[in-house]
């Protein structure tokens, strides 16, 4: 998906919204807040993958509120 965040607008502590593998057909969102980034590179045509402080695991596909931190 175009218009994925990219790694470095990306931080511990942010509040996103992921796709998990199982919802990638459906496309239902997951709001949480990253606790780690599992993706190296700069970019992902897919988002970025990261765990959530509840222990999800997906790709971004938003950043909530991402001026508040």
């Amino acid at each position: 998906m175009s218009g994925s965040p990219s790694r470095d607008e990306i931080k511990i502590g942010t509040s996103v919204l992921i796709v998990q593998k199982q919802d990638q057909h459906t496309g239902v969102l997951t709001e949480g807040v990253v606790k780690k980034i599992l993706t190296s590179s700069k970019s992902h045509p897919h988002g970025i993958k990261v765990e959530l402080y509840n222990g999800k695991i997906g790709r971004v596909q938003k950043c909530v509120n991402p001026e508040k931190r």
